[in-house]
């Protein structure tokens, strides 16, 4: 018998039985539907996240002394001082595109009867350049302002708008609290910044602002981090050690002593972590797949019980035991792949709704599709084989027979 007419008788076995069929599909569009949900939803996310540490930097790192190798505890000298910094980034000019002490502060302040709490982030010039911040009115730090230690802050256009009404008050001073005295800064700049993914999932009341890194410094000068911008050309963890070797030796300390983070090894992470949830709850929905594949060998079992006189006919008509097994093993498969193609479409669509809430451009991945219907056929196949099996070893005879 002609594979395309095994093709067709069992289209047309599944038509004559719609709503039965429509049932043994429901378990195989239920688990690939699942999988296939779950399977964009996850690169999706992934892709979101990668594109908001992007927007603040790949090439962006801090060392710090690695506390873990100092049991008695970190000590005065191996913080970081000015001129360790400036030594660090005189040797590698060409490879340090941005360094500053990590320093930041919070102080609440009140304009009339406004009041609100600000984060203070301390920057060195030329800060914006590395991140996806606009400066819409007035300028950012530069280089003077360091210098001069002078009583400058950049807000941004929310804290503008609730603390004066206007998006644009630079000139106008905003009293806080650093190191313990007040001191009245002068707005030079308003900054605004796209809108992000993490926006929603931000709990913190306070507007960031950002102030000369000096202005935060206290008396001996130091700090427990240095953050950098390094040249985007070169492999980060390859520059990191290099900072390190540098530092460790300036400082008289162990390599092993220094330690580093980076923007590319924390996005390495939320990929791990969210492709591993993917993976699990991926798994777990793809055991409804298990149960449809049951679902189709009942059905089939039921077929073959229901056609025992066709098979037997078709037998002694000069059908051959692998012919009979074929048509079994085909009509199983179509009634997979058709839930197979149903569920993508549904997961497709769910994803794709899920996401819009999210504000998130959705990732459909082709090769999980593909696999996700092949999957699906080769199921068909499996748990269609014993039922195709035995329709197959029936004898003709007794088959002719059966009521």
């Amino acid at each position: 018998m002609l594979f395309f007419e095994n093709i067709l008788l069992a289209i047309t076995a599944i038509k004559s039985n719609k709503m039965r069929s429509c049932l043994t599909m429901l378990g195989i569009i239920i688990g690939i539907s699942s999988v296939i949900a779950i399977s964009s939803i996850g690169g999706s996310a992934k892709a979101a996240v990668g594109k908001e540490f992007e927007a603040y930097g790949m090439n962006y790192m801090y060392l710090y002394p690695n506390w873990e190798m100092s049991p008695d505890g970190v000590e005065y000298s191996d913080l970081f001082m000015p001129e360790d910094i400036e030594a660090l980034q005189s040797r590698f000019s060409e490879d340090i595109l941005y360094s500053a002490p990590y320093l930041n502060a919070s102080s609440d302040t009140k304009i009339g009867r406004l009041e609100g709490e600000l984060e203070l982030y301390g920057v060195n010039a030329g800060y914006n350049n590395f991140t996806n911040m606009s400066v819409i009115h007035g300028r950012m730090i530069n280089k003077s302002d360091v210098e001069g230690e002078k009583d400058r802050i950049v807000i941004d256009k929310k804290a503008a708008l609730h603390f004066f009404n206007n998006e644009n008050p630079v000139g106008e001073t905003l009293g806080v609290i650093i190191n313990n005295e007040m001191r009245d800064l002068t707005i030079i700049g308003i900054y605004e910044v796209p809108s992000s993914l993490f926006d929603n999932m931000n709990m913190r009341s306070s507007y960031l602002t950002y102030v000369p890194y000096s202005i935060l410094q206290t008396g001996d000068m130091s700090s427990y981090y240095i953050e950098l911008y390094t040249n985007e050309e070169k492999n980060l963890d390859t520059l990191a050690n290099e900072f390190i070797q540098y530092l460790a030796r300036i400082k008289d300390k162990d390599p092993a002593f220094y330690a580093y983070d980076s923007a590319e090894s924390q996005l390495t992470q939320v990929n791990s972590i969210l492709g591993t949830l993917s993976i699990a709850i991926g798994a777990i929905a793809a055991i409804s797949l298990v149960v449809g594949g049951i679902g189709i060998m009942n059905i089939m079992l039921v077929s073959v019980t229901e056609r025992t006189r066709e098979i037997g006919i078709r037998k002694s008509l000069g059908a051959r035991t692998k012919d009979i097994l074929i048509q079994f093993l085909i009509e199983a498969m179509i009634i997979a792949a058709i839930g197979g193609i149903i569920g993508t479409a549904l997961g497709t669509a769910v994803a794709g709704v899920g996401m819009s809430f999210a504000k998130i451009s959705v990732v459909i991945n082709p090769k999980v599709i593909f696999l996700a219907v092949g999957f699906s056929a080769m199921v068909g196949m499996f748990f269609g084989l014993y039922p195709a099996r035995k329709a197959a070893k029936l004898d003709p005879i007794e088959a002719l027979r059966y009521e």
